[in-house]
């Protein structure tokens, strides 16, 4: 089969900023809803969760109460909370979660009593956990009688992993997470390297670049602070890429073989040539690192193109490229991975169910995830075809365009999501840190985590 696809031109500043004007007037055809107050749903039942699918809700000065993962702050204070004042008069009341609790807070707030919160921003590996706690409302009946969500219009590759449990819906998607890989081309210039194709070429230059820069650059930047978000994440997109997978055919782990092995073993070989120290960098160290010039190559979020191009916080605009996430071993095809991405769910402990889920809609429309996606901070990717698809979207995103669509168009890899997966995700983490410290071979702690996965996903 074909090499993946490679987009290899400097960045451009003038194609990657969009203009806020034109995404606030209603991109893609959309209509606003200000001026109505109201968020009309179709039919006139009520659902077993006890939505009120058929009637106007008003959303008109409404207070929604949000838990939500501290990497979207600025998603739902700056962009929607401005927003869902100007159209409602209302007020968002944003509390933010570090991404290694939220679960776990997620249910506590139902299952301790305090009952605070309305809405949920939810990782999608951890749905079937809060779904086993009775954390979140059952929107199945309510997303059925509201066609105006045009659930067709979510992509096919998140749609269901986001939010089907069971044969039934619990959510909204909202964040449409994969990785890429980024790289600066002033370094890679200067030493002479090309954007790798294979996880080999990628320890090739890292190691090139950090030996040859004396130190003063990494060659790469690997995100292995030990919590699924992060390590997992780097480990599923190398599984990924050696052709890997985490669950098979069976429903049982399906890691710990040969590309699993190597997928491991390349997080220790290239840790030496990596910045200091892969175990402890997480999402904001990594981030600036890149930003800075620090680091010459990062897997993340597609978002981090549109931080770059800023000048604000970046010192490298337009001097960074992007390309898919290299293959490895036999395997020449290239897959990308859902990672962590998130969905927006109702509490079943919110007193205002219908307000809550009224928000949720509003919230993924697809004018405010064309805004969300647009702009630089938000930490929020396309969840939406009409997004991904648009011009504006691509004016944004700019040279990433055609690398992110790539992976969001085609069968990206999900992660588990029934109950007991976020524990699962946990013991994987924890294996694969010790081995990479040195404490356990390889071989023998993705075993130990396969055996964690066998316990707790049966």
């Amino acid at each position: 089969m074909s090499a993946p696809r490679r987009t290899l031109l400097p960045a451009s500043t003038s194609r990657l900023l969009a203009s806020r004007r034109r995404v606030l007037s209603g991109a893609l055809g959309l209509g606003t809803l200000a001026g109505t107050g109201t968020l009309a749903a179709c039919g006139d039942e009520s659902t077993s969760s006890g939505l009120s699918a058929g009637k106007a809700v008003d959303l008109k000065g409404a207070t929604i109460k949000l838990m939500v993962n501290q990497p979207h702050v600025l998603a739902f204070t700056d962009l929607l909370g401005k927003k869902f004042a100007a159209e409602f008069g209302g007020k968002l009341e944003v509390t933010a979660i570090p991404y290694d609790q939220l679960t776990s807070k997620q249910i506590l707030d139902v299952q301790g009593g305090d009952g605070e919160f309305d809405v949920f921003d939810y990782f999608y590996f951890g749905l079937g956990q809060l779904v086993d706690a009775g954390a979140l409302v059952d929107l199945t009946d309510w997303i059925g009688a509201n066609t105006d969500i045009a659930t067709d219009d979510f992509l096919p590759s998140i749609y269901d992993p986001y939010t089907l449990i069971d044969g039934k819906r619990y959510g909204l998607p909202f964040d449409g997470d994969t990785h890429v890989l980024y790289y600066n081309t002033e370094v890679f210039e200067k030493y002479g390297v090309e954007p790798p194709t294979t996880w080999d070429d990628y320890d090739a230059v890292a190691a090139k670049i950090t030996q040859d820069s004396g130190g003063s650059v990494y060659g790469a930047i690997v995100e292995g602070q030990q919590v699924p978000m992060i390590l997992g994440c780097s480990f599923i997109n190398r599984l990924a890429g050696y052709g890997g997978t985490l669950v098979g055919s069976d429903g049982k782990a399906a890691f710990h073989g040969a590309e699993g092995l190597a997928a491991l073993q390349h997080l220790i070989d290239v840790s030496p040539a990596a910045l200091p120290t892969p175990l402890q960098t997480g999402f904001d160290q990594a981030n600036s690192a890149f930003l800075s010039g620090q680091g010459a190559m990062l897997d993340t979020w597609t978002d981090l193109g549109l931080k770059a191009q800023d000048p604000a916080g970046s010192k490298i605009v337009d001097k960074w490229g992007v390309v898919t996430l290299p293959v490895g071993g036999k395997n020449t095809t290239a897959r990308t991975a859902l990672d962590a991405g998130f969905g927006l769910g109702v509490s079943s402990a919110s007193q205002q169910i219908d307000k809550s889920a009224a928000f949720v809609k509003w919230a993924t429309n697809q004018e405010n995830n064309l805004l969300l996606a647009s702009t630089a901070g938000s930490g929020i990717d396309p969840a939406r075809k009409t997004v991904l698809d648009s011009t504006d979207y691509a004016t944004a995103a700019g040279i990433a365009t055609d690398v992110i669509r790539e992976g969001l168009d085609g069968d990206p890899l999900a992660w588990p999501s029934r109950a007991g997966a976020p524990k699962a995700l946990q013991d994987l983490v924890d294996q694969l840190a010790l081995a990479i410290q040195g404490s356990t071979e390889p071989q023998a702690a993705l075993d130990k985590a396969a055996e964690s996965w066998e316990k707790e996903l049966g």
